[in-house]
């Protein structure tokens, strides 16, 4: 599997010929340049201009198959799970979906923009996620320290920062241990490539 970021809140996945977009941005959004590539599947956390851009992630006729909120899916042999968490981003109080996904032999756990450490407990019952995608910039989404503590407490073995600012993502890596982590423009995992790992951070550039 292969990682990029893509502003905001915007993750890309990639196996074989399968392209998954995590929170692609809008053309309506105001913070953040509208996602540009296609993708098979795209989730969708919050209805937000800044991570709802589903038409953005379409090539011509193609567009992704998208999934929007809460619920059991299966698509192109994926399986997927969403669960009803809640968010304050925009400044307004909204049904925020985790996702869970398991893709290419690796189970990826996509916060959204999650604005509560409080979680369902089908989540908090899970096995620890390979990779852990969590929102780290405050202003209706998890603080950088909440952000840390949910991360401990999920065990999640990789940790991806999103919606972050230079100095969300300077007091995350600093409670997180890890203030020598320096940006990349990719991640490339395989499912032996996490063995081991407890609460490694891995910051992707845009």
């Amino acid at each position: 599997m292969i990682l990029t970021f893509h502003e905001g809140s915007c993750i890309r996945a990639i196996a074989g010929d399968t392209t998954l977009v995590f929170g692609p941005v809008s053309k309506s959004s105001k913070n953040f340049k509208p996602t540009n590539f296609g993708a098979d599947v795209a989730f969708i956390s919050l209805n937000n201009a800044d991570m709802n851009g589903v038409e953005e992630a379409g090539r011509g006729d193609k567009q992704p198959f998208a999934i929007l909120g809460p619920g059991e899916y299966e698509v192109k042999g994926i399986t997927v799970a969403g669960f009803a968490a809640q968010s304050s981003y925009g400044k307004e109080e909204r049904i925020n979906t985790v996702y869970t996904v398991d893709f290419d032999g690796l189970s990826v756990m996509y916060l959204g923009a999650l604005s509560t450490m409080e979680l369902p407990k089908e989540v908090l019952e899970m096995d620890a996620p390979d990779i852990l995608i969590v929102p780290i910039g405050g202003e209706g989404t998890l603080s950088p320290s909440d952000a840390q503590k949910l991360a401990v407490k999920l065990e999640a073995k990789i940790v991806i920062p999103v919606l972050y600012t230079d100095k969300s993502l300077k007091t995350f890596l600093k409670e997180a241990g890890s203030e020598d982590v320096k940006p990349t423009d990719k991640l490339t995992l395989k499912s032996k490539d996490v063995v081991g790992k407890e609460n490694e951070v891995v910051v992707l550039s845009a």
